[in-house]
């Protein structure tokens, strides 16, 4: 592993529900904690579960904490409806489901993680999603699996997040 890791926390901040749920570890050295500071905000999506969300996410390289959220968005909300040449804006608030992050690996341009099992709307089922991305300029862009915790064909998508610049 390159350089010490140093186990950055991130806090998921549910702005639709205010609530602040536990700190999320985001496992990098310091060169590549400094590559992702700044603020995110983008979108993920997938053809084959008809749902697309919003992603925002905030590093401060000085300090020892990010914040961020993921939206799961209504299932009339599919990824192909997502006008990805266009910059992603930061989501309003919106009925959906708020999805926790279990932890953030970044080393170099790639960046990797898992969320914490969550109920799939469409099956009432507990389901866990991987995700992997690659940092290029100022976007992160990648794709995710869902896998049912009880077995069965995993579901595809991508995801994407802009640095926005002030």
């Amino acid at each position: 592993m390159r350089g010490v890791a140093i186990a950055v926390s991130a806090v998921l901040t549910v702005a639709a529900c205010g609530g602040t749920p536990p700190p999320v570890p985001v496992i990098a050295d310091q060169a590549d904690v400094r590559l992702l500071a700044g603020e995110w905000v983008g979108e993920y999506g997938s053809a084959e579960t008809g749902r697309a969300g919003s992603i925002i996410f905030t590093l401060d390289a000085a300090e020892d904490h990010a914040h961020g959220d993921v939206l799961m968005g209504p299932a009339n909300r599919a990824w192909s409806d997502v006008d990805r040449s266009a910059a992603p804006v930061r989501p309003e608030p919106t009925d959906g489901q708020v999805l926790s992050i279990r932890f953030v690996r970044a080393e170099g341009n790639r960046v990797s993680g898992i969320l914490e099992p969550y109920t799939d709307p469409a099956c009432g089922c507990l389901v866990r999603t991987e995700f992997v991305g690659r940092l290029q300029g100022d976007t992160v862009a990648g794709t995710f699996e869902i896998r049912h915790l009880t077995g069965g064909s995993p579901r595809t998508g991508q995801w994407r997040v802009v640095r926005v610049r002030h």
